[in-house]
């Protein structure tokens, strides 16, 4: 009886700091959602009882190019995991099943990548892409970031993990290097992607210092950079805009993880036990 009542008690408290912790998490988007759907007197005064208004939003949409600044972070992210999932994985099979000389003196290269904050190399990725006249476009955006050294190592763990047995079934049946990854190793590593590109979106939906310097236009600016406009005004902020924008921003995520985040949770699980 008093295990049973031990482990009630352990659940209860359990429970109680999961309670906990979502409210803490959730108060803050709570409150940005409160504060959007109010006038800027209602929102000074926390009125409660203030009538809701969408007037922000619609405010929001015609004092910025929304939609623009939608597409280019669509194509952001787009091109950048394309390009991630491509070079991470052709690199991490090479490493992961391939032996030629030099092989792990360049694997620590490029675990010595991981140690370099991009932000220490934004003056050269600057003067390199302005240099091949590149900046001002999303491309400038998103070309640093084509080879990721964690997605590199991220994808020569899971291949590693790969039964070689797979590996020579597949020769055997006369497949080919190309094909053997594509067919085999691909398809195994699926829950690594799935986590692997949620963290890689997640972080370039929300970048904002390099978009900042490499843009100046409308053409190419992503929405993090379009949000500054709302919270550089001459009379002081206007909180209800700007949580409306920032909801606007951040709105195809949130949505993305509500509907589907059964499936990131297992992906991650999975990835971690790889």
């Amino acid at each position: 009886m008093k295990v049973g009542a031990d482990n009630r008690w352990q659940r209860g408290l359990e429970t109680l700091a999961a309670w906990l912790l979502a409210i803490v998490w959730a108060a803050p988007l709570l409150y940005c959602a409160w504060t959007s759907l109010h006038h800027p007197g209602d929102v000074a005064r926390m009125d409660l009882s203030a009538p809701l208004t969408v007037h922000n939003y619609a405010y929001v949409f015609n004092a910025a190019p929304f939609p623009r600044y939608f597409l280019n972070t669509f194509i952001l992210v787009t091109m950048v995991i394309v390009a991630q999932f491509t070079l991470s994985t052709l690199a991490g099979y090479a490493f992961a099943r391939f032996r030629f000389p030099g092989r792990n003196v360049m694997f620590v290269l490029v675990l010595l990548q991981l140690m370099i904050m991009p932000d220490v190399l934004i003056v050269e990725n600057y003067r390199t892409l302005n240099t091949m006249g590149l900046t001002d476009t999303i491309l400038a955006i998103a070309m640093p970031y084509f080879g990721s050294a964690f997605g590199i190592f991220l994808m020569r763990q899971t291949f590693k993990s790969v039964p070689k047995e797979l590996d020579d079934a597949a020769r055997i049946e006369g497949a080919g290097t190309l094909r053997t990854l594509v067919s085999v190793y691909v398809p195994l590593a699926k829950p690594v992607y799935l986590a692997y590109g949620l963290v890689s979106v997640s972080y370039h939906w929300n970048n904002f210092l390099w978009p900042l310097i490499v843009t100046n236009s409308v053409t190419a600016r992503p929405l993090t950079v379009g949000l500054q406009i709302f919270s550089s005004g001459d009379q002081g902020i206007a909180w209800p805009i700007l949580t409306a924008a920032t909801l606007l921003s951040a709105g195809p995520l949130l949505v993305a993880f509500l509907l589907f985040q059964r499936q990131f949770v297992q992906s991650f699980l999975r990835a971690g036990i790889r």
